[in-house]
């Protein structure tokens, strides 16, 4: 058993299905998702530090004396397909997902005791989004269905009292974070919490460790649920699951322990947001390389999409997503299950990142821009001459290669067209019997 310590917490292994995953999308959707403007840190923008464009833009669309409240009837969700959802997700190639259940405005997803009247149920869909995501996932998918959690919630009342008491007193996460904690978990079983917001406090103030030590010994996800690092201030990159370290972490480097990058295709808001322009958003090439690098440097990647007060899912983020899908069918081999090879990127060719299938025994390098040359040169493989094979994923032939001398090798590219390429943005070379 687990004692809520962080020394007998932090041993405790992550299960496995996490790190073979690799890939899992996240979802940031609630009240922010209505006036879907700037960033899902509209209702601090607008209210906290009155920033010009927040306040000018309620001047000019909402009549005077409007609040942040009254956003709560306008997110409608009339358009939220759970199953159709579930379908885009695994169209993505996605092993798992995170669904926002409450960000810092405080308003759940699900109908939570603990939230009263500002919940999804009570305002606005009069619907338990949780349930219904949970249920079509599950359904319809293999995904792991996880979900985020803010521990502080920006103005609720006893949060600045406990704030104001230096956090001295504990009613908050007494009579609301913990209890919420709690019912998710035993009603939604989700298989990843994904913990923020610390407000500031301490993991003693929010009982972080006693939480997390029920979580592993007798929650009903115990052997699968996997758990971040954001449980109170001094906990990120030091405590818990896997470390998050930053919102965009890719150190570009092996790390020593589990970590996951998670980034938004929308580089300025995880929420939805009406004012984005195209260029706002990555392209599919700069995604293929988010992947790829974060993989090969033993990180996951969690990919965020916002979607719409009525429950769309914009068709920019469902392209995005079918491409990596797409990308994933005919790479997935050096993707997902892999374990970090000795080098991550190559000496001598820039844009060339390593993964290691372990059960296969296969180096995959895998290359980010088409050589014009048609000839790849790799400084890191030591080739066996008369052994080592050479294959590129998605086509039927082996590569010729020569040697270079004690390390590296130099790899003939197949002549093909654009159509006969067996995908885009990034290629697969499958080495096999290399030291």
């Amino acid at each position: 058993r687990y004692e809520p310590t962080w020394g007998s917490l932090d041993a405790r292994p992550l299960p496995a299905w996490f790190d073979e995953a690799k890939f899992g999308v996240f979802i940031h959707w609630g009240l922010f998702s209505v006036p879907s403007f700037g960033s899902e840190w509209f209702w601090w923008y607008w209210q906290k530090e009155k920033r010009e464009p927040y306040v000018k833009f309620m001047e000019a669309n909402y009549p005077p004396g409007f609040s942040y409240e009254d956003f709560g009837p306008l997110f409608t969700a009339e358009f939220f397909d759970p199953n159709q959802w579930a379908d885009i997700l695994k169209a993505s190639g996605a092993k798992y997902v995170v669904l926002t259940s409450k960000h810092h405005e405080g308003f759940t997803l699900w109908g939570s005791k603990y939230s009263w009247n500002w919940n999804a149920v009570d305002v606005g869909p009069k619907r338990d989004l949780v349930a219904e995501l949970a249920a079509s996932v599950r359904n319809r998918t293999d995904l792991h269905f996880g979900l985020y959690h803010s521990l502080f919630e920006w103005f609720n009342p006893l949060f600045l009292e406990d704030a104001t008491n230096a956090f001295k007193t504990r009613k908050f996460p007494t009579s609301k974070s913990l209890p919420e904690l709690y019912e998710i978990v035993t009603k939604y079983q989700p298989e990843i919490i994904w913990s923020d917001g610390d407000g500031n406090a301490p993991d003693t103030y929010w009982n972080s460790t006693d939480f997390l030590a029920w979580l592993y010994n007798d929650s009903p996800v115990r052997d699968t649920v996997v758990t971040n690092d954001r449980w109170g201030i001094g906990s990120i990159c030091a405590h818990g699951g896997f470390y998050t370290c930053s919102d965009r972490y890719n150190p570009g480097h092996l790390l020593p322990h589990k970590w996951e990058n998670c980034m938004t295709i929308d580089r300025s808001s995880w929420g939805y947001r009406r004012d984005a322009w195209l260029g706002d958003y990555l392209a599919i090439e700069d995604l293929v390389k988010q992947l790829v690098e974060t993989v090969s440097c033993g990180g996951n990647l969690l990919m965020n999409i916002g979607p719409t007060h009525d429950g769309r899912i914009a068709v920019v983020f469902e392209e995005r997503l079918r491409q990596v899908g797409a990308w994933l069918k005919v790479n997935g081999e050096a993707i997902y299950g892999t374990k970090p090879w000795r080098a991550q990127n190559d000496t001598v060719t820039p844009g060339v990142w390593y993964t290691f299938s372990p059960k296969e025994g296969k180096v995959n390098a895998i290359f980010l821009n088409w050589p014009v040359s048609g000839t790849l040169e790799l400084g890191e493989p030591q080739a066996k001459l008369g052994e080592t094979q050479v294959r590129l994923a998605g086509y039927k032939e082996l590569l010729k290669w020569v040697a270079l001398g004690e390390k590296g090798m130099v790899i003939a590219l197949p002549q093909l067209t654009p159509q006969q390429l067996p995908c885009q943005w990034g290629w697969i070379l499958q080495l096999t019997d290399i030291n």
